[in-house]
């Protein structure tokens, strides 16, 4: 083989390449998850999108509703009651989180606690808004909800000092709603509804599923990098040449 083709052959091999192999319609490695997707026909009000393919059973499904969840033990007025819709899109994001079989490719693995998680999950631009504007006048003491807490007494309460404000104190913005409030768990995405390019924490269950083609989007491989030389590579292919 000459030279110069055992040089290009060389400078190919390195190229980074990416195989694109995030699953598809998977249930996270959880306490509450089921091992895999199937039909819910009883799921409980706002996770009943979920009914024809679900990650969550029909009672976990009905607890993600319980103002103090036995999921985990967590409840939702530790600074007084939220407002109803307020409250509502709290139910819907933990049905999303516990129901939908679509974040396979945002699931990590757990580091400390050997469960799954999922991270950076592209919420869509009304979902964050809405969410952040029906919040406004109800009350939280923390911007980060999934840990720092008193679980002195077995359930979340307020951390010494911190104090009970206004949603838009904790999260002047829905971005810092989405994404402060789960540790990342969410980002807000610019896309909107109906785009395929963004995730909908609740749906209509008679329109169908839409997160199923925007999953499929990010599970799909990015383009393989084809071989090409730079300028100082390009002059090393030269010297080899000649």
């Amino acid at each position: 083989m000459p030279l110069w083709w055992q040089l290009l052959v060389g400078l190919s091999a390195v190229m980074p390449t990416r195989a694109g192999d995030k699953p598809l319609n998977v249930c996270m490695s959880t306490k509450h998850h089921k091992a895999e997707p199937g039909p819910e026909e009883k799921l409980y009000v706002e996770c009943s999108p979920w009914k024809d393919n679900a990650c969550c059973t029909a009672s976990t499904s009905w607890e993600a509703h319980l103002t103090v969840s036995p999921l985990y033990n967590f409840s939702l007025i530790h600074c007084g009651l939220l407002t109803p819709a307020c409250h509502q899109h709290f139910i819907q994001a933990i049905c999303f989180y516990e129901c939908s079989p679509n974040l396979g490719p945002w699931i990590q693995p757990g580091v400390l606690s050997g469960q799954e998680k999922i991270s950076g999950v592209p919420l869509c631009r009304e979902d964050c808004e809405q969410w952040w504007e029906d919040c406004h006048s109800s009350y939280t003491c923390k911007s980060n909800w999934q840990e720092g807490w008193d679980w002195s007494q077995g359930k979340n309460r307020c951390p010494a000092g911190a104090l009970c404000q206004p949603f838009p104190h904790y999260f002047p913005t829905p971005t810092d709603l989405c994404e402060k409030i789960w540790s990342n768990s969410f980002k807000a995405s610019l896309e909107r509804r109906r785009s395929g390019k963004c995730l909908q924490k609740w749906f209509p269950p008679h329109q169908g599923n839409p997160n199923e083609a925007v999953a499929r989007l990010f599970a799909s491989p990015a383009p393989v990098h084809k071989l090409s030389c730079t300028v100082t590579a390009f002059y090393l292919c030269l010297t080899f040449l000649f």
